[in-house]
């Protein structure tokens, strides 16, 4: 529990990070305050109960984190479409002789405007939890993804029915993406917080593994049960998502916000495993109201406030942006998307087969990231995945441009080196899916304060996914002219992973929101901020001042704990 009351009544975490407006700093109200480390030690820890306690806990944010369900669905199957018959019938370009065939502009829209929509919506309907809640907005979310489905569904032969039915779908996803980590974060114990918002990252791999096994099944006919099956389980994915509503509770920040603190009290209770009458469950709302009520005494908050760096809101802003970014640059989708036809360049028969062991090993590889996010940590992780995925890059992609095809592309491909990528790619996607693959979501919903917190995530979201557009659209062109010396272009965006974490994200392990807000406002060095700890947890020798300074080398700060 963070401390963030000030002797004088006043919401330290709201009435400096959510507001230019406000008329003292945190560390002008700590010098004014004579008695701030008596009240500070006043603090009531909402207590740890039993790994087994939280059960009902997980389930429910499971639940919520079912929205990543639908869009690695989308992922998983839209691959796989790309390669059945039926649907390079109806949705396909024809060459002179009369056979159908997609051209790499229509498949590179096809496969990346859904990532348009989702950049969309996550601008243009993210505040809906602020309006009319997070659960609520998650429903309207999940009928606009209807809509988009039922669209792509009864398109017969036109591409661009299809194309306008995976935009609205996507406007849905988009929205789903921003309202499902914000939730989770918001109602979630703060030492499973990690944790649980990772699971939405679980349930991205789920998908895409299901969709992988779904393609694979429905390749064998020769009609539209191809693709129409798999689209058509979309529904059944979106009434779960709506149920799953009826049962989670609301974000207590939202009940504040509209008044209704019994609402809010009950929701802390029931995600705590606490009573609605324990101090610490009536000191977390206390604390949420004087939040609140500062920023609501600020005012509405603009685009704008994003860019604010007097209290750090700007420097947040580009970190959620440029590490959202850096997950699509990694590469991944590179395999996801176009597994299916990749392999078929290194000579596997069945290249279904092989996506659905990339899904075996993406979904599995998840549930290490669940153990490891609050175990070691949001950017010992990052740092990790980034030098892990750089040795795969330079296998895979050294083994297909030297290797794959000994004797020129016009002859077969080597088996051992085909073999080889394989092998390279699982160790790849395993690096990914444990440590950048569920991380970046979790550092956007815990680096933000209240007051901006949707629109900072719109905006991080909106870079995951437009980069992840241009990856979809423009790696059939890149790979026909260059083939896999396009792994070097992600091997060098790895490289700057690393030193990007390293130098400008901090750890927020084990923090509360508010505690994550004070850090970045004392301005922490992200390669110190492991050793930090809130105001309330300080003993007398504490530096506060040495976290924020360093005068090493930067090759002995890359090599050192402190």
């Amino acid at each position: 529990m963070d401390y963030s009351q000030s002797p004088t009544g006043e919401d330290v975490h709201s009435s400096t990070a959510g507001s230019v407006h406000s008329s003292q700093s945190f560390q002008e109200m700590k010098k004014d305050s004579q008695d701030f480390n008596e009240i500070d030690s006043q603090i009531i820890e909402i207590p740890k109960k039993p790994a087994s306690a939280y059960l009902s806990v997980c389930i429910m944010c499971l639940m919520v984190a079912f929205g990543g369900f639908i869009s690695g669905w989308d992922t998983g199957t839209i691959g796989g479409f790309l390669s059945h018959s039926d649907y390079i019938n109806r949705f396909g370009s024809s060459h002179s002789d009369g056979s159908k065939y997609l051209s790499k502009v229509r498949t590179g829209l096809l496969v990346s405007i859904f990532n348009v929509g989702c950049a969309i919506g996550s601008v243009v309907l993210g505040r809906l939890g602020d309006t009319v809640g997070r659960r609520k907005g998650i429903v309207i979310a999940v009928f606009i993804y209807i809509v988009g489905i039922v669209i792509q569904i009864a398109s017969i032969d036109k591409w661009y029915q299809y194309f306008i039915g995976r935009i609205i779908a996507g406007l849905g996803s988009g929205t789903i993406a921003v309202l499902s980590p914000m939730l989770i974060s918001e109602i979630s114990p703060k030492h499973l917080r990690g944790t649980l918002v990772s699971c939405y990252q679980l349930m991205i791999t789920f998908g895409m593994f299901l969709g992988y096994c779904t393609n694979y099944g429905t390749k064998t006919y020769d009609n539209s049960i191809q693709w129409r099956v798999p689209l058509g389980l979309c529904f059944a994915w979106a009434l779960v998502m709506i149920g799953a509503m009826f049962i989670v509770p609301e974000s207590p920040r939202y009940l504040v916000e509209k008044g209704q603190i019994e609402e809010a009290k009950r929701s802390v209770a029931k995600s705590n495993k606490v009573t609605i009458d324990d101090p610490a469950t009536i000191q977390e709302i206390e604390l949420v109201q004087i939040a609140v009520e500062a920023e609501q005494a600020a005012g509405s908050a603009s685009w704008s406030e994003l860019f604010q760096t007097k209290t750090k809101v700007l420097q947040r802003t580009l970190m959620g942006v440029i590490v959202l970014a850096l997950q699509q640059l990694t590469g991944c989708n590179y395999f996801f998307y176009y597994g299916t036809i990749i392999f078929k360049a290194v000579g596997l028969e069945d290249s279904f087969q092989t996506s659905l062991i990339f899904g075996i090993v993406n979904f599995a590889s998840t549930f290490v990231a669940l153990y490891v996010v609050d175990k070691y940590g949001r950017r010992t992780c990052l740092l990790w995945g980034a030098a892990g995925m750089v040795c795969c890059m330079v296998v895979f992609a050294s083994v297909g441009v030297t290797k794959l095809w000994p004797n020129g592309q016009d002859q077969p491909s080597s088996k051992g080196a085909g073999n080889t990528m394989i092998v390279f790619s699982c160790f790849f996607i395993f690096c990914f899916a444990t440590t950048w693959a569920p991380i970046p979501f979790v550092i956007i919903s815990e680096s933000f304060p209240l007051r901006v917190k949707a629109k900072g995530m719109a905006l991080g979201t909106v870079s995951n996914q437009m980069w992840n557009f241009c990856i979809g659209f423009f790696t059939p062109f890149i790979t026909g002219a260059i083939n896999f010396y396009y792994g070097y272009v992600f091997l060098g965006c790895l490289v700057f992973s690393y030193c990007y974490v390293f130098a400008f994200v901090p750890e927020t392990k084990g923090l509360q929101l508010e505690d994550v807000n004070l850090m970045w406002e004392e301005g922490v060095l992200p390669w110190k901020s492991a050793s930090w700890v809130p105001p309330s947890q300080r003993g007398t020798d504490y530096n506060a001042e040495a976290l924020a300074t360093d005068d090493k080398p930067i090759y002995k700060r890359m090599f050192s704990k402190n």
